[in-house]
């Protein structure tokens, strides 16, 4: 089965797709689809809105499988006013990029010592206009991780806070982890149960 990851961000496209590798689908990305991407606001108040947002949206552009992941990062020590939510790149009205975002958050990690983070994690998938599978599940949310104010040399496009990231239980950064490691680092194992689950339900219909 063919689905549309609702994504413009190769990194994240690459991940998902490794990450599902050994389930009878078939990821693709935005870019696959021409020029024609529809412009979502993103405005919800969470992941899962977001999420829905975006999804929707490129199922009434595409009218094919399609689904859309979105993100809230939190931060233990820092003060309400400076947490990201669901605006990881939106600082002061401004979307940062990559190394914007290296430079602000590896700042907060210098201004407030190591930072004990972690995303909540939502995704919602529509099959159809009968068919409509959505979760912002724990199983779905990462393992807390810190972020550092030292920059690993590695930078991956779409992935800048990962040159941060520093494994709890190592204390390695992310980038010096072996690739299955990172992996489900990226793509935690509840997405991979949430798809096999969505395909067994679409079996029984």
């Amino acid at each position: 089965m063919k689905f549309l990851y609702g994504t413009g961000n190769a990194a994240k496209l690459e991940a998902m797709q490794r990450r599902l590798e050994m389930l009878p689908v078939e990821i693709i990305g935005l870019k696959e689809m021409g020029d024609s991407i529809p412009d979502v606001p993103e405005d919800g108040k969470t992941p899962l809105e977001n999420a829905r947002q975006k999804a929707e949206a490129y199922y009434k552009a595409y009218g094919m499988p399609v689904f859309s992941c979105d993100s809230a990062m939190y931060l233990e020590g820092v003060p309400a006013a400076l947490q990201p939510g669901v605006h990881t790149r939106r600082v002061g009205g401004k979307i940062l990029n990559d190394t914007e975002m290296i430079a602000y958050y590896g700042g907060l990690a210098k201004q407030y010592g190591q930072l004990v983070t972690c995303y909540r994690n939502a995704i919602c998938l529509i099959v159809d206009s009968d068919h409509v599978y959505e979760s912002m599940d724990e199983s779905l949310a990462s393992a807390p991780f810190m972020i550092t104010d030292q920059p690993h040399p590695i930078r991956k496009d779409g992935f800048p806070i990962d040159s941060l990231s520093l494994d709890m239980a190592t204390g390695k950064y992310f980038y010096d982890l072996e690739e299955s490691v990172r992996d489900q680092v990226a793509i935690e194992e509840g997405f991979l149960t949430f798809f096999e689950n969505v395909l067994k339900a679409l079996q029984t219909q």
